[in-house]
């Protein structure tokens, strides 16, 4: 066992989530703090992924085998962790528990913890009590006045107990803490923690602590939330004898909504799944939860083209004292847009592959041939995978709109008529039928003609009109494309139906 300053020692950190639902954004935001802290030049470090599973009701393999695939996709790996191994195994808690108990022995023989018999019914009297004293809720202290003989006592006639942690009750417990500085608690504010549950499982201070200490865990580098329970970790590495050996702690700050509350599935989606199945690129997402980190990046890795590139740039210019203590608010409008940016660094060949990945579907009906085209044209206009399908329906599903989306605002009615009859007869004369000759025809034909009483009306001042009837939208992509790849024959036949509409 070592027994030497942690800073001494190769630098190894640890992200250990629950297995209890979707995986979190927020264990992506800790996943790569601890990854690229381990991995910056002179750390030569590792990185842990341990899967703290002892919620026996609420973890399930499917959640366990969601959190490798989320991380994975997002380009965040692991040294050590349950489905690589490494010479620290196992990593799953469920499998450690003979670990767990006999730690556990080791605190009730040397009386620095305690067995704790009180049923559900006396804890929430208790609770009570000290919500009408206004008092935080805390426990009381009685079992730890049992007698030996009482606790034999019960323990022949097996009743349900817990071990609690013995917490001093003078003075305070001081510790260093990477990014705030010198942090001081007293133990009077501290509770007698539950350290093993009456089914047998440790809860997460005890095996944090045991875990950390086995795997020689040297950054402790976690969310501000678990502050107030250091004092608890710390006593537990003195009880232990293991003080010489306790990590560095950092509590970095929680990622927060943009009214500066706790990120939460009620405000904002919170599961990386929800961002891959809504088409984001994992290099988008995992560029965002960079600038997090820290904004000076911004720049730097809009210019990675894979997740690979973003966490080595992440890793070799990672500075810990750069994140900021304000708490990063997760914008997802800004999501969204390095979305797009990240999208239109790809060539459309690479779009193609990344939307048939993601489950795109072309629609029967669009050609393989005007694929390549037709994604060019939609990657400037589109900042999710989501977004491209509903953009570039009108393809191959004709449009239908109605008479009020074919007017023009602040125009006479009339104007939206002549802009389509026009426009039907110029076009008709096109033999070529490409791009730029259908844009030179319609914007000919809008300057030399005698608007019906409203004076000079430019091309600008109608185009609207021609995007409605043809794409069904008055924003698309690009209009005299859009026609080129429709055809001549369904182009004027879609014109002529908004006419229709019109009259």
């Amino acid at each position: 066992m070592r027994e030497t300053d942690a800073r001494e020692l190769k630098v190894r950190t640890r992200v250990a989530p629950s297995p209890t639902g979707d995986p979190h954004v927020a264990t992506a935001y800790a996943a790569l703090i601890n990854a690229c802290f381990a991995h910056a030049p002179g750390n030569d470090g590792a990185f842990v992924l341990r899967i703290e599973d002892t919620d026996r009701a609420r973890s399930t393999e499917a959640s366990e085998a969601a959190i490798f695939a989320s991380l994975r996709w997002l380009g965040i790996t692991w040294d050590e962790g349950p489905d690589v191994g490494g010479t620290h195994a196992p990593y799953r808690q469920s499998e450690r528990l003979p670990v767990y108990a006999e730690h556990a022995r080791r605190l009730l023989a040397a009386g620095q913890a305690f067995a704790c018999f009180c049923t559900p019914e006396r804890l929430e009297e208790m609770r009570v009590a000290q919500r009408a004293a206004h008092e935080p809720p805390h426990y009381d202290g009685h079992c730890l006045q049992l007698s030996s003989e009482q606790i034999a006592r019960n323990e022949r006639e097996a009743l349900p107990r817990v071990v609690r942690l013995k917490v001093p009750r003078e003075g305070s417990c001081v510790f260093d803490d990477m990014l705030r500085g010198r942090i001081e608690i007293e133990w009077r504010t501290v509770d007698m923690q539950v350290l093993v549950k009456s089914d047998g499982f440790p809860t997460y201070h005890l095996a944090n602590v045991v875990d950390d200490h086995l795997m020689e865990i040297t950054h402790v580098i976690r969310g501000e939330e678990w502050i107030s329970s250091t004092p608890k970790h710390v006593l537990l590495y003195e009880y232990f004898g293991w003080a010489g050996s306790m990590p560095r702690f950092c509590h970095f700050p929680l990622l927060r909504n943009p009214d500066k509350s706790k990120l939460s599935k009620r405000k904002n989606p919170t599961s990386i799944l929800h961002y891959r199945e809504r088409g984001f690129l994992p290099e988008a997402l995992l560029h965002f939860l960079g600038t997090l980190v820290d904004g000076r990046n911004d720049e730097a890795l809009l210019a990675c083209t894979t997740s690979r590139e973003l966490v080595a740039r992440m890793s070799d210019c990672f500075d810990l004292a750069r994140i900021p203590l304000g708490g990063p608010v997760f914008d997802l409008e800004k999501l969204l847009w390095l979305n797009g940016q990240h999208l239109r660094r790809h060539t459309p060949q690479q779009v193609l592959a990344i939307l048939e990945a993601w489950g795109y579907e072309w629609p029967q009906g669009v050609a393989p041939a005007q694929r390549e085209r037709i994604a060019r044209l939609a990657m400037d206009r589109v900042r999710t995978l989501e977004e491209f399908g509903p953009l570039v329906a009108f393809f191959t599903n004709r449009p239908d709109p109605s008479r009020a989306e074919l007017e023009l605002p602040e125009l006479p009615a009339s104007i939206a008529r002549e802009a389509l009859e026009i426009a039907l007869p110029a076009l008709a004369q096109d033999e070529q039928w490409h791009a730029a000759g259908i844009g030179a025809l319609l914007k000919s034909a809008v300057a030399a003609h005698h608007w019906n009483g409203s004076g000079n009306v430019r091309f600008r001042d109608v185009v609207r009109t021609y995007y409605v009837a043809v794409t069904g939208s008055p924003t698309s992509v690009p209009l005299f494309d859009a026609m080129e790849i429709l055809g001549k024959t369904e182009s004027l036949r879609r014109l002529a139906t908004a006419l229709e509409r019109l009259h």
